[in-house]
Order: C-alpha cells, then sequence, then structure tokens
C-alpha cells in the first residue's frame, strides 16, 4: 500500500468530497485504489488521512496541541511524497522525520550463471558474507 505525502497546505475545512477532488484532479491519482492520501494544514498542526475502504471513504483527523508535523527531506516541493508505515507513524507522532537516519538494509547477494545454464552457488560463498561467529568450518 502506498503512503502519498502532499506537500502543499491544504484546507482543513474540507471534507471526503474536497479531498477527493484533490486526490483526483491535484494529483491525478486513483482515490478508489486504496492508497492513503494525507493532507496537511497551513500551520502544519492539522493532518488528514483519505483513504478508499469497502464502498465508502474514511478520513482520519488528528490536530497537535503543541508542536507541527514536520515534513520529510525528499521531493522537490511540488509534487506528493511517497512515505512508508514507519514514516507515517513517526509524522504523526511529531517525530522530526527530517533527522531520522536509518542504517542500509541488507541485500541478499545475487546469483549469476556459472557456467552455461548453471546457477548453482558454492557453499563457501554462501557462507562468506556471514559475520565470522556464525562460520562453521569447511569439510
Amino acid at each position: 500500500m502506498r503512503i502519498w505525502l502532499v506537500l502543499e497546505p491544504v484546507d482543513m475545512r474540507l471534507g471526503h468530497d474536497g479531498l477527493l477532488g484533490r486526490v483526483r484532479s491535484g494529483l491525478g491519482l486513483d482515490p478508489f485504489s486504496g492508497q492513503l492520501f494525507v493532507f496537511l494544514g497551513k500551520r502544519r498542526d492539522r493532518c488528514k488521512i483519505l483513504v478508499w475502504d469497502r464502498g465508502g471513504f474514511v478520513v482520519f483527523y488528528k490536530r497537535l496541541e503543541k508542536g507541527r508535523f514536520t515534513l520529510p527531506n525528499r521531493g522537490d516541493g511540488s509534487g506528493p511524497v511517497v512515505l512508508d508505515a514507519t514514516e507515517l507513524a513517526m509524522l504523526l507522532d511529531g517525530i522530526d522525520v527530517s533527522r531520522v537516519r536509518r542504517p542500509p538494509m541488507w541485500e541478499p547477494r545475487k546469483v549469476v550463471p556459472r557456467e552455461e545454464g548453471s546457477t548453482s552457488i558454492a557453499a563457501s560463498d554462501l557462507t562468506s558474507s556471514w559475520p565470522a561467529k556464525a562460520r562453521r568450518p569447511t569439510r
């Protein structure tokens, strides 16, 4: 599921239909896709989330009593930004998402053919990237 954060301020008086119009005309996206569309007010202390849920639209609304929602440092500021669930949770909790750094994600090594039609990998190739404590001696 994609989560779209709209960077342009939105009038918080807008309801379901007004936000639906913003998604369709302003963003050119399908509001019936089940994706979340996050809108912030001009003062960035209020947030509305629009989502389609089995036969109807749902609007979630949050107002911070103190502080402001902080926008991430991505994008050129002209269009929406895609967030993941963790970033949305931090945004709604008032955490400054722009200052949070994630460690690099681990990705497995790619399998490349060794000979014609062969994609086998030797056991030593698989364990070479393991930490030294996890390695067992080969026989």
